[in-house]
């Protein structure tokens, strides 16, 4: 089954849109479909948006909001402003590998322009091919710090090609061991005390370039557990209001709406738990009409620790060759 037969069949069975990262648990829980990659949400929300966008009304697609899809519905209305939906530099170039390149490396600039002309990507910059070059390179080094393999490998010359074309080898044992460390790791969260997990929250803040990390005193009430004002460049200078939930379930509507109901004045929100968001949840979030609320889910936060070397230690490997210099 193609990837889109899967979803096809997840939002059949729902009778109702969800939200990509929702029907990607559902199609992998079903066994639907088996993917090769190690980000199957990106993979599921770049096939819809290539459908959508190529096939127009001719898809049995639509989009409902941001990164909510669900199944062409005569009964049901689709505003305009959400009717075409892009993806980030990064999603679009893994979709334009895997669909365009015959397996074979890229240059970034035939990547851009193949992005662009599928309608992948929007921008208004003057040079969206080098926007795409720096992407893809931080993508791969933020992979790397965080003890991942990127979805993408640089080959020189600025060609990129896609590390799920080689064999399994000592990259895959080393992402197999750190994905272990991980899933350790969220455990290890899970069994935190509630104030002792705030204060490792206000410690990563930091640690990400907050400024001014207050953890509230301890209630156990459910407001805001960390204040904190977040600095871009030392030029922009936000204060968030942040909520942990360290939780199994997911955090569902509800939740945001309590979240923006405590917001000071000139403060945006911020929501971090250890579980997941509904897709309910990340619609709430993003209401257009309201102040944002931004979510980190339990992946997203185990990678930031890891990143910023909070609960982990890392080790060197020397690997020996034989020397060219004969015996």
């Amino acid at each position: 089954m193609t990837v889109l037969d899967a979803v096809f069949t997840i939002l059949k069975e729902a009778k109702e849109p969800l939200h990509y990262i929702d029907i990607t648990k559902r199609v992998l829980d079903q066994k639907l479909w088996k993917p090769e990659g190690k980000t199957p949400e990106h993979t599921v929300n770049a096939q819809l948006v290539v459908d959508i966008n190529k096939k127009g009304t001719q898809s049995k697609f639509r989009r409902y909001g941001p990164g909510i899809y669900g199944l062409a519905d005569a009964g049901r209305t689709v505003p305009a402003t959400v009717a075409k939906e892009t993806l980030s530099f990064t999603d679009a170039a893994e979709q334009v590998l895997l669909e365009y390149s015959d397996n074979k490396p890229m240059h970034y600039r035939e990547i851009t322009k193949k992005a662009l002309a599928l309608h992948l990507i929007k921008t208004e910059g003057r040079t969206p091919e080098n926007t795409m070059y720096t992407q893809i390179f931080y993508d791969i080094r933020r992979n790397s710090k965080r003890g991942d393999v990127s979805r993408f490998e640089m080959l020189g010359d600025g060609y990129f090609g896609l590390t799920e074309w080689h064999d399994r080898g000592l990259a895959y044992e080393i992402e197999k061991h750190n994905n272990e460390t991980k899933a350790q790791l969220h455990e290890r969260l899970l069994g935190m005390e509630p104030a002792e997990f705030e204060t490792l929250i206000g410690n990563l803040l930091s640690a990400i370039g907050f400024d001014s990390v207050e953890v509230t005193q301890y209630s156990g009430d459910g407001g805001i557990d960390v204040r904190g004002t977040l600095v871009v460049g030392e030029v922009i200078r936000t204060k968030m209001a942040v909520q942990v939930k360290r939780w199994k379930h997911n955090v569902h509507t509800p939740v945001i709406q309590q979240v923006r109901g405590s917001l000071g004045a000139h403060e945006q929100g911020l929501i971090i738990t250890t579980s997941d968001f509904s897709s309910g949840a990340r619609v709430e979030a993003e209401r257009p009409d309201a102040t944002p609320v931004a979510l980190m889910n339990g992946d997203q936060l185990v990678d930031l620790l890891i990143e910023n070397d909070i609960g982990i230690k890392r080790t060197e490997h020397s690997l020996i060759e034989l020397d060219e210099v004969p015996l």
